[in-house]
């Protein structure tokens, strides 16, 4: 369940980049008065940069952590073939300083030891699942899915309306997302719902504020 938590929070997370970010891009190019076809053009290319970055990020950072644990286990794995005595005692103590009584602490050492001395090891030393490593690809696809997600909406919300509207629409449109993703990774993290709504909403008013004032001075400017 915890695992499953912290993917969707990240998923969340990256449809929030998604929406942020491409809003603050469409907004900012639509400030300089460019057309519908400049603005959807900056929009994709913009969502898939994002979305390829938010990828290759994820990849990368997932695969040194694997790497980290992998590493991790083989000298776990190591220590337990050179030394199973001095590792039994470890264990021990580990179970110990979790609560256990001495007594019941050796008990479960040696029993987890004669059952799988390296899984005990690494689920009680190591916090790690020896046949759950994190998988790079996995998170590589889901930042990009939830990237390009959280991207496509101030695309098509400042595409599809009549020009005089695309503004107004896509400013609602992206806080109320805002505030949606806000709501849902409080409510994931247990933190206060209401903090993290206005928090998100604003970071995101703000960001369009700024590439739409960019815009329009660049556009006034001649650029």
């Amino acid at each position: 369940m915890s695992t499953r938590l912290n993917w969707l929070r990240a998923a969340v997370l990256g449809a929030n980049d998604g929406v942020t970010s491409t809003a603050g891009l469409v907004v900012g190019v639509a400030g300089a008065a460019g057309s519908r076809a400049t603005i959807l053009a900056a929009g994709v290319a913009g969502m898939l940069a994002g979305s390829l970055s938010m990828a290759a990020g994820e990849y990368v950072s997932v695969s040194s952590q694997r790497d980290s644990e992998r590493a991790a286990l083989d000298t776990e794995r190591q220590e337990l073939a050179e030394d199973p005595e001095a590792e039994l005692d470890e264990l021990a103590q580990l179970l110990e300083g979790r609560g256990l009584s001495p007594e019941l602490a050796r008990d479960a050492a040696v029993q987890l030891t004669e059952r799988d001395a390296l899984r005990a090891h690494a689920r009680v030393e190591l916090g790690l699942e020896p046949d759950q490593l994190a998988n790079p690809w996995h998170a590589a696809v889901a930042s990009f899915a939830s990237f390009t997600v959280g991207a496509l909406l101030p695309l098509l919300a400042i595409v599809l309306p009549p020009a005089d509207l695309r503004l107004s629409v896509t400013v609602v449109a992206v806080l109320c997302a805002l505030a949606l993703c806000g709501w849902v990774s409080a409510r994931l993290g247990a933190a206060p719902v209401g903090r993290a709504v206005l928090r998100n909403a604003a970071g995101g008013a703000l960001a369009m504020t700024a590439t739409y004032a960019v815009g329009t001075l660049l556009d006034a400017g001649g650029v």
